[in-house]
């Protein structure tokens, strides 16, 4: 089960997308051999990309099929929920 509205894929794809973009700069970079500060500095801001898109897709996961879930009395959907974001601890 997705959760995911047609028009949040938009939009997350949208983010991929720049997300590729910066990832592609990135090895451009290494491949210029750039100053590592900058490089370091670029991948610090696809991680934050990165994790934007995962709590979107988390939201969409917890405002969808966890509630929808709860409601058909489905409680595994709770472990499931907290195995998942136990993930994202760093």
């Amino acid at each position: 089960m997705n959760s995911i509205s047609e028009e949040e894929k938009k939009d997350l794809l949208v983010r991929l997308n720049r997300i590729e973009g910066q990832t592609r700069g990135v090895k451009n970079m290494i491949d210029n051999d750039k100053y590592c500060v900058d490089i370091l500095t670029q991948i610090v801001a696809v991680r934050g990309a990165l994790k934007k898109v995962a709590l979107k897709v988390l939201q969409e996961h917890i405002n969808g099929c966890v509630q929808s879930s709860l409601q058909n009395d489905d409680e595994e959907i709770i472990d499931e929920l907290l195995n998942v974001i136990n993930r994202f601890v760093d």
